[in-house]
């Protein structure tokens, strides 16, 4: 009995130690085991939620009379067409804007081709201009008032140059004769300078050739004599 004692009191230990053992792992399990359960659980309770609301949709959609369902129907119809049109008419306002915009460029475009040509013929007929002033002022007045032959030749010339001249101003073509004016580096070129007591330091007193401009452009700036300033 003595020797039988130590050893029960053994057994009953080894015993104890395995329950503790296997106690945590059991109740993992169970806890896993319990979370599955309630995840399965609210699936099948959203999936419940999601079926019900369709089968309301159903049951209201199945209670509607067939004037109703005509009804419900041509009201998606003219909402999608209503939206259409708000797209058609922004598109519309969009290519007629780009056909505006088109249209002036396109104007535009073809006045700039027309005063290039323009511009390039005037460029030609100034050298003509030029030189009927030679040989308006290659006759000396005596000799005008002394022949008629001459006289009548000199007013013809300056007819026809005056003629020449008013035409290419209806144009848009103009003589730029800057006496007494203020020297402006974009229509005139300064040949020369020289001292005059009479006349402000800057200003033109002396035109050697006169410029013209068209259509505000200059085509040839003038060739003038400006006043020097005072040292």
């Amino acid at each position: 009995m003595f020797v039988q004692r130590p050893f029960a009191a053994a057994l009953r230990a080894s015993a104890r130690s395995a329950a503790r053992q296997t106690r945590p792992s059991y109740a993992v399990n169970c806890h896993r085991g319990f979370v599955s359960s309630r995840n399965f659980l609210d699936a099948e309770k959203g999936s419940g939620k999601e079926t019900a609301a369709e089968e309301a949709k159903e049951a209201v959609e199945e209670e509607l009379s067939p004037i109703e369902k005509d009804l419900k129907e041509l009201k998606g119809k003219l909402e999608k067409k209503e939206k259409e049109l708000v797209e058609m008419k922004d598109l519309y306002v969009r290519s007629i804007a780009d056909f505006r915009n088109l249209q002036e460029t396109t104007k535009r475009e073809i006045q700039k081709a027309k005063d290039f040509a323009l511009q390039k013929f005037a460029k030609d007929l100034i050298e003509s201009i030029d030189n009927f002033g030679h040989a308006l002022s290659a006759v000396k007045e005596d000799s005008v008032k002394a022949n008629d032959e001459i006289k009548q030749l000199y007013d013809g010339v300056k007819l026809t140059r005056d003629v020449f001249e008013k035409t290419l101003t209806r144009h848009g073509m103009k003589k730029i004769d800057p006496m007494d004016e203020e020297f402006d580096p974009n229509k005139h070129e300064a040949t020369f300078q020289a001292p005059n007591e009479e006349k402000e330091p800057g200003t033109v007193f002396f035109v050697q050739q006169p410029g013209y401009e068209l259509n505000g452009r200059v085509l040839r700036a003038a060739k003038v004599g400006i006043v020097k300033a005072k040292d």
